[in-house]
């Protein structure tokens, strides 16, 4: 059994992320400096000394993210330890599975720089500030969301359920006024807590259909190559290697729900091993053995987690 490499989506992103890589590793340093040359902005610096507020605008929020992922990879494939060879799967939380697309071969990084820079400037462009919202629903399960957001969507204005994150964790996308009927229905059929998220986009809702084909036209003048280890993909949760297929998801996955929950199930089901989140923060960490107790997860984001992981 091998383990399984699982990366970070936005709200993983903090001021000083993948400096400790940076000045403890030459092939950590190296990704930031494609990264950079690739997107024309120091946005290294953006990530090691902020503001706060700048890195966690969309069109910088993903690439930066994405950047410590692999940097992380590119540590450990330096010290001998292959993701083609330990890897039995790679899954990542929306812009997460680019970083799994590139760890697994199917993109290359610079390209995926460029690409989450155009994501996070096309859905910020899909839809005029104030006019979107998202909340997260806390207490109850995702089939109860979707009926919620149903109930909640009439009038031209639509929500619906964007992120499955794990039991009891929903989060529903979508014009700001039907995302707060929505809460308002959630609390009244027993919802624990219902709370509006400090984001700048409704993300994984209809919306974003302008971002979609955006998305589509950049997806089909990139390379992509069937990755070296399956994917798991966050629109089906189950695995996908093929490059039209993966061309076709990754524009699905900007209007469709992230089906992380369904996803870590699938994996806890076919002996994926140890899952490994590779990247800023924990968070990913932390859902999996609420998602499912067969599933046990540790996150390698700073050198010391590399350094205390290869001595094993």
């Amino acid at each position: 059994m091998g383990q399984t490499f699982i990366f970070p989506g936005q709200g993983s992103q903090a001021v000083g992320m993948g400096r400790d890589l940076a000045q403890n590793y030459a092939e950590a340093r190296a990704v930031f400096d494609a990264v950079d040359e690739a997107l024309g902005q120091k946005l290294s610096d953006l990530m090691w000394d902020g503001p706060e507020d700048e890195l966690t605008l969309t069109e910088n929020a993903q690439p930066a993210l994405m950047a410590v992922s692999m940097a992380v990879v590119r540590v450990l494939e330096a010290r001998g330890y292959s993701i083609a060879e330990h890897a039995s799967y790679l899954a990542g939380h929306s812009l997460g599975e680019y970083a799994a697309l590139t760890a697994g071969g199917a993109l290359k990084l610079e390209d995926t720089a460029r690409l989450l820079k155009l994501r996070g400037q096309a859905m910020q462009r899909a839809v005029p500030v104030g006019v979107g919202a998202m909340a997260a629903l806390l207490g109850l399960d995702f089939d109860a969301v979707i009926t919620i957001a149903a109930d909640a969507s009439g009038d031209g204005e639509i929500v619906g359920a964007a992120n499955d994150n794990a039991n009891g964790q929903v989060v529903i996308s979508g014009h700001a006024t039907a995302v707060e009927r929505a809460i308002e229905l959630a609390k009244e059929r027993g919802a624990k807590r219902a709370m509006p998220l400090p984001v700048s986009a409704p993300f994984h809702c209809a919306l974003m259909q302008p971002a979609a084909d955006e998305m589509q036209a950049a997806l089909a003048a990139v390379d992509i190559q069937s990755p070296r280890v399956p994917i798991i993909a966050n629109v089906t949760a189950g695995p996908v290697s093929d490059p039209d297929a993966i061309r076709k998801l990754l524009v699905e996955q900007i209007t469709g729900s992230v089906r992380w929950r369904e996803s870590m199930i699938w994996l806890a089901e076919n002996q994926a091993g140890e899952l490994l989140e590779l990247g800023s923060g924990k968070v990913l960490t932390g859902m999996a053995r609420r998602i499912d107790e067969r599933l046990s997860a540790k996150a390698l984001n700073t050198a010391e987690d590399i350094e205390a992981f290869l001595a094993v």
